[in-house]
């Protein structure tokens, strides 16, 4: 048993370490507020997990594989939130890193209040329909099906979810360490760039048809 969630959480670790809407957006709530304040951006990553596995175990996934309608409905909403959330980036104006230059520019930091990143992270990772099919095609082949089912989900429940907080906590780390590096001109950059992917992303989830 020990091998076998060891052997998945060497799946969830290079699966999670693969740049995605989450981790994009943990490193720019790295790089806007530091690691401390991206943590509840982390947390609604880390819930979103939870809401996946949770829905993998109820069979929920598998409603989504089978009904063209709701796989669209959850699709859309998703395509719709990452888009929103690219020209939020596209529109900003260098503001990555004001609070950890502090004021040396005499610019004022900005702002986000915690349960606001907490949704964003939360609603990203929820709103991606092939989360719950990727979660429900993957969580079975490590559960023993003559064991008790619920403590079995529980542990990897942990496993996933302190992985992905791992991984989160890396790349907010990695955008404190660019910007503190990057010239305002860059940083601006980054931001372009940042919200450029996330529309990227957007487009790519408009294009993902349900398996048949």
């Amino acid at each position: 048993m020990e091998l076998l969630y060891l052997s998945f959480a060497l799946v969830v670790f290079i699966t999670a370490a693969t740049p995605g809407p989450t981790v994009l957006l943990a490193l720019t709530n790295g790089s806007r507020f530091g690691v401390p304040r991206a943590t509840f951006g982390m947390l609604g990553a880390a819930a979103s997990d939870l809401v996946l596995i949770s829905a993998a175990a109820l069979g929920l996934g598998a409603v989504l594989a089978a009904s063209a309608f709701w796989f669209n409905v959850v699709k859309w909403i998703g395509v719709g939130y990452l888009a929103w959330l690219g020209f939020q980036l596209l529109r900003a104006r260098g503001e990555l890193g004001v609070e950890l230059h502090g004021a040396a520019e005499g610019k004022s930091a900005p702002v986000a209040a915690p349960h606001v990143l907490f949704r964003k992270s939360f609603l990203v990772a929820v709103t991606n329909p092939k989360g719950y099919m990727f979660v429900a095609a993957l969580l079975p082949q490590f559960i023993d099906q003559t064991a008790p089912l619920a403590p079995q989900y529980v542990m990897l429940a942990i496993i996933f979810v302190c992985i992905d907080l791992l991984v989160m906590a890396t790349y907010a780390g990695l955008g404190v360490g660019m910007v503190k590096f990057l010239a305002p001109a860059r940083v601006i950059l980054l931001e372009r760039c940042s919200g450029g992917v996330l529309i990227a992303l957007a487009g790519i989830l408009a294009t993902t048809r349900r398996a048949t």
